[in-house]
């Protein structure tokens, strides 16, 4: 599972017969815009949860759709800045070797 915000509505007229009438949302993976199937009805701005590969496609309605990303949740409270400092804060520090300790202290 991806944390995505939405960015804009996709609009594409001429589509496949499998497309049926499924709205697609561009939105941002980190620094990738990426093309989303809409499957829970979400706007702009919004944090959203999205799933890939098979779960994509069963989660737009079949195992044959053609979609390789689905939104599948809108998240109601995320603030990405607290969670990049969450995750900078958790990450252990790297581990430093005093001189010479690394043949157990012998030269």
């Amino acid at each position: 599972m991806l944390i995505c915000k939405v960015v804009k509505p996709l609009v594409s007229t001429n589509r496949i017969p499998d497309f049926e009438h499924k709205h697609l949302q561009v939105v941002l993976d980190g620094s990738t815009q990426k093309v989303a199937v809409d499957a829970v009805g979400c706007v702009p701005g919004d944090w959203v949860i999205c799933v890939g590969s098979s779960a994509a496609r069963e989660a737009a309605g079949s195992k044959s759709y053609p979609s390789d990303l689905t939104i599948v949740g809108i998240i109601d409270h995320w603030d990405p800045d607290a969670a990049k400092a969450l995750a900078s804060n958790a990450a252990p520090a790297p581990a430093s070797l005093a001189p010479g300790s690394a043949n157990g202290g012998k030269a």
